[in-house]
């Protein structure tokens, strides 16, 4: 690139300047600008991609601990209804005595 642009500085400083001057003078002027706007394009580009690669990452990290907390938190709600069902459970059961009048009634159609 720089030396393109002392060939376009030289073809500049020169006084008179023919027709096939002025057509190098554009070729050159072609391809110094394409070649500067490829570059600037593929360090865009770079940059760019890199941005959504950390992007991507930082998402896949967050999908990941937003799935554990949610099995954490549905884990523990699930946990909680089983251990209250057993509960409920278990003092009903406390609840009927020998004393009880229907239990008396079963107990002696048993015997």
């Amino acid at each position: 690139m720089r030396i393109r642009c002392k060939l376009l500085i030289k073809s500049l400083d020169m006084e008179t300047i023919s027709v096939s001057d002025w057509s190098n003078l554009t070729l050159h002027l072609e391809e110094s600008l394409t070649s500067a706007l490829g570059h600037y394009l593929d360090n865009w580009r770079r940059n760019v991609t890199a941005a959504a690669n950390a992007l991507d990452k930082t998402l896949a990290e967050e999908n990941v601990r937003d799935v554990i907390w949610y099995l954490a938190v549905m884990i523990g709600m699930f946990a909680f209804i089983i251990v209250a069902i057993l509960v409920s459970t278990v003092k009903s059961k406390r609840r009927e005595h020998s004393d009880d009048p229907y239990h008396q009634y079963i107990k002696e159609d048993c015997e």
